[in-house]
């Protein structure tokens, strides 16, 4: 509040000086066009971002995908990280990665890290109806930078990954067929990264309302190239997140748009999709109809066969675009 403050004060004071109109919520936000845009922080309070902001080249050059941390949860130490450091075998033989286990990635998002509340809410349920390795990427280092350097360091962050999961399978077992991607706004595109990187073998890839500004036809955003099955869960399109199709099957819960059910304001919308996520996997009864086009799943007026959204199976296939409605608290 604060920042808006002095911002709104500054574009007072200064006559003769063509500066943008500092917007007081999302409500104007063109993808593509508009300067400003408020995001949630790790706590989900909106900052508001400057998306011609520079990009941080000195910072990014520091601050790449080989900062990224690995922290293991299992059912034996379901609180207490365990961190797997890449290229280190001990690091994994003194912990309690199992090679016959399937094993799940959570990534975060934008000024989030390994600790933000949709970690412990997706890990908690993964665990609690199965028993898989689950690694959470801690990126902070990069993600708490401004908007533009953090997105510029997704390739690299996803890439980084991408090679880690290659040398834990190649050197401490698993099987790339119960290996299920998962991340969040900027972390969508930080998994569709690794998934490519390790040459599309994750059985999934999971995008939840991959990040929009600055993505919009990037070459490095979230695709269906990034495993065998990719689905990506649509809650705050044409803001926070991105509208358009970006797996084999999206998802589209009460139009893909704000408001969700419940929410008021984009950053409450744009995060429902980590929610949704953790609800499903823990219980599984969300399930989408086929829409002809994305103006039907816009209006959630889809009628064709079904698929369940989410979820944690590892063998899970689909295609398509689907529409549901969901109700406006857990377990939605």
């Amino acid at each position: 509040m604060k920042l808006f403050i002095a911002l709104a004060g500054l574009v007072t004071l200064c006559s003769g000086v063509a500066i943008p109109t500092i917007p007081g919520d999302n409500s104007h936000y063109v993808e593509g066009e508009s300067r400003y845009i408020w995001m949630p922080d790790g706590e989900g309070v909106p900052q508001l971002v400057d998306l011609h902001e520079p990009i941080d080249y000195e910072l990014l050059g520091s601050r790449s995908g080989a900062n990224n941390q690995y922290w293991l949860f299992t059912r034996q130490n379901q609180n207490n990280r365990q961190v797997l450091v890449n290229g280190n075998i001990n690091s994994v033989r003194n912990s309690h990665y199992r090679a016959n286990r399937g094993t799940v990635v959570i990534v975060h998002g934008w000024n989030n890290n390994g600790n933000t509340q949709m970690n412990p809410l997706i890990r908690s349920a993964f665990l609690a109806v199965q028993d898989v390795n689950v690694i959470v990427v801690d990126w902070h280092r990069l993600a708490n930078s401004n908007y533009n350097t953090a997105a510029a360091g997704v390739p690299d962050v996803g890439r980084a990954l991408g090679n880690f999961l290659v040398w834990l399978i190649n050197n401490a077992g698993g099987n790339w067929n119960q290996v299920h991607l998962i991340g969040f706004s900027l972390g969508a595109h930080v998994v569709g990264n690794a998934g490519r990187q390790a040459g599309g073998r994750p059985a999934r890839v999971t995008g939840l309302d991959p990040a929009g500004p600055q993505w919009g036809g990037n070459s490095n955003a979230l695709n269906r190239n990034a495993g065998h099955y990719v689905e990506c869960i649509h809650t705050d399109g044409r803001a926070l997140g991105i509208f358009n199709p970006s797996g084999d099957a999206d998802f589209y819960p009460n139009g893909g748009r704000n408001p969700q059910p419940g929410c008021r304001i984009n950053t409450c919308s744009h995060g429902r999709a980590t929610e949704l996520m953790a609800s499903s996997v823990r219980t599984n009864h969300l399930v989408g109809r086929r829409c002809g086009n994305i103006w039907e799943a816009e209006l959630s007026n889809c009628n064709g066969g079904t698929l369940h959204m989410g979820n944690g199976n590892f063998g899970k296939r689909g295609s398509g675009l689907y529409g549901l409605r969901t109700r406006n608290a857990w377990p939605f």
